[in-house]
């Protein structure tokens, strides 16, 4: 590989990697009622604790916040959405839109992470996927793509339908995507906000559900969710110094006491992590690299180097990390600076995957030419005969 971003390629290898290993969290560190709960590095991907985090169960209208990435990412947000029969016949939550009205796309966002409506998630889906089955498509492709492993959506609100499920990781990855994008957070982040139809007769104000944006600290975006199948449920993401967690508590509950239980589970997480997890390099000690040849190259050896990446990890935790190196020993001229040559396999004590990084060119090797050579040639006959000269 050659000519590779660096840090593109660091981040692309290091939510791979975390995607598919282990967490390094056990049960016993932190109590949630929830039936799924996940605490994930928000930058990374990497999942720092969990409760059956990779157990299918109803999601509720969390889901609307994959509804609401796909819509940005379609960039129509400035473009206008009819109201169709089935998005006004919507159950509740929802504002009431009637068929044949027309608003915002953009606006239409606001309600749909702020008070959860129904009926606005269907006219979304419908603009932006022609119909709620063709954005389910997309709902589902895009979270594949995401790395969610066990996520299935059938509808863009969330409601309890047969098939319709996800994970807490899957969720959690959904929002740390999310929340990478500004536009995102603004939304998430607005305390009030007035819907009104595009010709201006009808008006609807919705207010943020999600109680921890003003109640603790750093909290970015929150999405909650209700329904008969998924009881209470909760996926937020907040920021401190650099650290950025994603929670997602699913099955919290029923009644007053379930409302209560999601906001406990989610502060708990994020206390936990906050408290737990600080950044540090994953590379504690200088790696001797070995040599690498380069035929035909104007320097014999290539130089080598490589980016050393800060993750939250827990004190004292990467004392025990081993490191496997693999490397391509020998290459053919001309070879340019940040080519890829090699990887870093990163270990914690008990051999699980941590890390991988990549291994690249410091400086350009070119390939040898007659002028070069010429020039070698001066110089060994000029440092000869200044050798033999001080002989004398």
């Amino acid at each position: 590989m050659r000519k590779i971003g660096k840090r593109l390629l660091v981040g692309m290898l290091l939510l791979c990697f975390w995607i598919s290993s282990p967490v390094l969290g056990a049960e016993s560190e932190v109590t949630v009622q929830a039936k799924g709960a996940v605490l994930l590095d928000g930058m990374t991907g990497r999942v720092l604790w969990q409760k059956n985090g990779q157990e299918p169960l109803a999601v509720a209208s969390t889901t609307k916040v994959l509804t609401a990435l796909i819509v940005l990412e379609s960039g129509q947000t400035d473009q206008e959405a009819t109201v169709s029969a089935r998005a006004a016949a919507a159950p509740k939550v929802h504002l009431g839109l009637k068929s044949g009205e027309r608003y915002r796309v953009g606006d239409l966002l606001y309600p749909l992470l702020l008070e959860s409506s129904n009926d606005a998630a269907v006219v979304l889906a419908e603009q932006v996927g022609g119909s709620v089955e063709n954005f389910a498509a997309k709902m589902n492709a895009k979270a594949k793509a995401l790395g969610a492993k066990d996520s299935y959506f059938v509808t863009p609100n969330g409601l309890d339908q047969d098939g319709n499920h996800a994970t807490a990781e899957d969720m959690a990855r959904i929002l740390a995507a999310a929340v990478k994008r500004e536009d995102f957070c603004q939304i998430a982040q607005t305390e009030n906000f007035t819907l009104t139809q595009t010709n201006g007769t009808r008006q609807f104000s919705v207010q943020n559900k999600n109680r921890l944006l003003t109640s603790y600290e750093g909290m970015i975006a929150g999405k909650t969710g209700y329904t008969g199948l998924a009881g209470q449920c909760f996926v937020g993401a907040a920021q401190r110094g650099g650290r950025r967690l994603v929670v997602a508590v699913l099955g919290c509950g029923y009644g007053k006491a379930g409302q209560e239980q999601k906001w406990k589970d989610a502060q708990a997480l994020l206390d936990y992590g906050f408290e737990t997890f600080s950044l540090q390099p994953v590379i504690q000690k200088r790696i001797d690299l070995p040599l690498v040849v380069v035929k035909k190259g104007q320097q014999s050896f290539a130089e080598l180097m490589y980016e050393n990446p800060t993750i939250l990890m827990k004190p004292g935790e990467a004392a025990a990390f081993t490191y496997d190196i693999e490397l391509q020993r020998e290459w053919t001229a001309p070879l340019p600076a940040g080519t890829t040559v090699g990887i870093i396999h990163v270990k914690d004590e008990s051999g699980q995957p941590v890390s991988v990084i990549p291994i690249y060119t410091s400086r350009a090797v070119p390939h040898r030419t007659w002028l070069w050579a010429f020039y070698q040639v001066g110089c060994w006959w000029l440092n000869g005969g200044m050798a033999a000269k001080q002989g004398k």
